[in-house]
């Protein structure tokens, strides 16, 4: 039994780059959502517990393993740069003990604005702790709107599931972090195909994220498997601040 079950888009064009940031920004918003302390778990992009699994040719830039499982698949055709690869041992298992600790953190915080039984999709929504008691879903645009603080954080508590509807999509503006963005999930989130997704996903159970759909941010399953299709043909990026970016879709000219 769970004893813890209450658990900016850089969208240019399409295809895939996954690239790690730095450590967790530990601002408070205004008002009420603070992001949590990383740690260990900051350096990866893709950390699974159980099975970590990429199907095409997708580029990590930092950090991928699991624990306490072993299988990591799929590089190549994937290729990490700037990290390492992890089947089980201590750098994923510490890993694993902080992103716990970021994800009670997260469910610690008091609710700001209840938006159970709502589509996320259409909103536009200021920094603050955003809670549902189920599941969430988001079918269409979300907008987070940091109104120039670059300091900005969004905590989504969500109960059980998040789920996106195909090429949904979530964006910051106004000065504000694809990092700072955090979803706490209760069970497993899943991104529907082609959605442009921002944030730091830390979830109860697993992540999967369906053909062409692409992460700003990380991807933390605690107990479960990782599972993405990085089908494409992904190319470096220049420019990027390294602390902004995770999985971003890019096409070069």
């Amino acid at each position: 039994m769970k004893k813890l079950k209450s658990l900016t888009i850089l969208f240019v064009l399409t295809t895939l780059l996954v690239v790690a940031g730095g450590p967790s920004p530990n601002a408070m918003a205004s008002p009420g959502a603070v992001a949590p302390v990383l740690g260990s778990a900051a350096t990866f992009v893709a950390l699974a517990a159980s099975t970590l699994t990429n199907t095409g040719s997708g580029i990590f830039n930092g950090n991928v393993g699991t624990s306490p499982g072993t299988s990591v698949s799929g590089f190549p055709p994937g290729t990490v740069i700037n990290g390492a690869i992890y089947t089980g041992g201590a750098v994923p298992a510490q890993a694993q003990t902080d992103a716990m600790a970021a994800y009670v953190a997260l469910d610690s915080q008091p609710c700001g604005v209840e938006l159970t039984g709502q589509d996320l999709g259409g909103m536009t929504l200021a920094p603050n702790v955003y809670c549902f008691t189920s599941s969430a879903q988001l079918t269409g645009n979300l907008v987070l709107d940091a109104g120039g603080d670059p300091n900005a954080v969004w905590v989504f508590k969500i109960f059980s599931t998040l789920t996106s509807a195909s090429v949904s999509t979530v964006s910051v503006i106004n000065g504000g972090k694809a990092l700072n963005a955090f979803w706490k999930v209760g069970s497993s989130a899943t991104l529907g195909t082609g959605t442009r997704f921002i944030g730091n996903i830390i979830a109860y159970e697993s992540i999967s994220m369906v053909t062409g759909a692409t992460l700003t941010g990380r991807a933390l399953a605690l107990t479960g498997a990782v599972t993405m299709d990085t089908t494409g043909s992904p190319f470096p990026i220049t420019n990027v601040p390294m602390d902004f970016i995770l999985w971003v879709p890019i096409i070069t000219k």
